[in-house]
């Protein structure tokens, strides 16, 4: 029954992404059509707003402590402030300096998290023609589904909230139950989910990386078998929040089988794009979801002026900050990720870092994307290497030696020869990156360093600050050494 269903969406998306321009402008009206009785909607007039030019000179670009102002009112129960009535829901997830934020979700933008993880599914069965992993079990691991309330809003966890809204025709096939998803330790939850799924035929599993290969490894523990023969139904797995490749190999190895994958861009703010081919590089980026995305080049992002581009200005191979305005009353928001687009026809993207997670001690402005394919890179050349974690931080003041990047890595399997593993991934970074060269070649930087962490010192980090499990992840590299220190104090 899912094919007819899966032909139609296929059909909508070839659509509106063969007109991306006039697809982005359309929500870009609706939007502001709908806004413009609220408080935020009069004091940034766009009454007046008549075009893209208009509406970058009336709203600047706020992250979300410079928009908290306005978040805060709604907080407190007031109508009316960012969007037209109050907010279902609101997502709380974990800020930097702000704290704990409380991301709204209104009526009109539920569709945008709900349809756009069934329409991943969907586009998938259409290009594959498998459709029979949604007749035997599915599981989503996620955070818990248990609400509170804030002035009659409710709120909770990201993917506690969709928990809700899975469709009935799926949730007969859900696991885990109700209550396991709402056991708050995650060492509890995960050791009750491996008793719940031990039995059943598993077709799919869902969660972020780090923590499907946690998942993995107890049932391993558990069976002393390969995951292919525990659940020999399993065809795919889906994924999102982290870069799928440092993990590819050591997940693919417990399984002990090739499955299909479907990458997905979900955030509290927004359902960004989902992989819509098995064959083609990127994200699709969902142009008529209720968003309208601006771009800012990354290496404008804190001049006093940098551009805001919209989908028909971007290039090909450019990082860029991802700025949205959405149905969910987020209004010049800057989403703290940067991506960069690998096609145009239709508009597909892959996730690069976050704007804020960047190495530059020296200038080098080493970004997340390079660490991971020079970590790709390297465990190519050796391949008996086996991956749980790692973070990179600059080690500005060495006890001895020039400065230097500090690699923290959690190997499963360790490399037979760690100098030359460190000294290839060295290379593979200076060829990413000509900065960083630069400052290797004119012995400003030495070479960088490799600090292998014992067993779960990743984990006991995450369960140190109360963050393991869920969507939580670990930050890929900082500016500064406030994660490495933690790491090595805890490990």
């Amino acid at each position: 029954m899912s094919k007819p269903l899966a032909a139609w969406v296929v059909g909508q998306q070839k659509r509106w992404s063969a007109d991306a321009a006039n697809t982005q402008q359309r929500v870009f009206r609706q939007l502001l059509t709908s806004a413009r009785h609220t408080l935020f909607g009069r004091e940034h007039h766009f009454d007046s707003v008549r075009s893209y030019e208009d509406f970058k000179r009336n709203v600047p670009v706020r992250d979300y402590e410079q928009l908290s102002p306005y978040i805060q009112k709604v907080v407190k129960g007031e109508e009316n402030v960012l969007w037209k009535g109050k907010p279902v829901y609101f997502a709380k997830t974990s800020g930097t300096t702000s704290g704990v934020k409380y991301i709204p979700i209104t009526r009109e933008s539920i569709p945008n998290h709900i349809n756009s993880a069934r329409n991943a599914l969907l586009t998938y069965i259409h290009e594959t023609g498998n459709g029979a992993f949604l007749d035997q079990k599915l599981i989503f691991l996620s955070g818990s589904p248990e609400m509170e309330q804030k002035n009659g809003i409710y709120t909770g966890r990201l993917s506690g909230i969709v928990n809700h809204h899975v469709p009935g025709y799926l949730r007969t096939n859900q696991l885990p139950t109700y209550a396991t998803n709402c056991i708050d330790d995650w060492e509890t939850k995960l050791e009750k989910i491996v008793d719940e799924t031990l039995p059943q035929r598993m077709s799919l599993i869902s969660g972020i990386p780090p923590w499907v290969q946690m998942y993995f490894d107890r049932i391993r523990e558990r069976t002393g078998k390969a995951i292919k023969d525990v659940f020999p139904d399993f065809s795919l797995l889906v994924y999102g929040g982290v870069n799928f490749e440092p993990y590819r190999a050591k997940l693919y190895e417990t399984i002990g089988k090739k499955v299909d994958s479907i990458e997905t861009y979900p955030a509290s703010e927004g359902f960004i794009a989902y992989q819509d081919s098995q064959q083609e590089e990127g994200l699709l980026l969902l142009l008529d979801s209720g968003i309208f995305f601006e771009f800012i080049p990354a290496e404008e992002y804190f001049s006093d002026h940098p551009r805001r581009l919209s989908i028909g200005e971007v290039e090909l191979g450019v990082n860029y900050a991802l700025v949205i305005n959405s149905n969910a009353g987020l209004w010049g928001y800057s989403i703290g990720d940067t991506v960069k687009f690998v096609s145009r026809n239709p508009y597909r993207i892959v996730v690069t870092g976050r704007v804020k997670h960047f190495i530059s001690a020296f200038g080098e402005h080493v970004i997340g994307e390079e660490v991971e394919k020079a970590m790709k890179a390297t465990m190519a050349q050796h391949p008996e290497v086996e991956l749980v974690e790692f973070t990179v931080a600059p080690q500005v003041n060495p006890p001895t030696g020039l400065p230097h990047h500090e690699w923290l890595v959690e190997f499963a399997t360790p490399p037979q020869n760690m100098q030359a593993f460190a000294r290839d991934l060295n290379g593979h970074l200076q060829k990413l990156n000509v900065y960083y060269d630069d400052l290797i070649s004119g012995n400003i930087l030495e070479n960088l360093r490799i600090t292998a962490l014992p067993k779960d010192a990743f984990r006991m980090y995450m369960k140190s600050l109360g963050k393991l499990g869920g969507q939580n992840k670990v930050p890929r590299l900082a500016n500064d050494r406030t994660i490495a220190d933690a790491l090595r104090k805890v490990s």
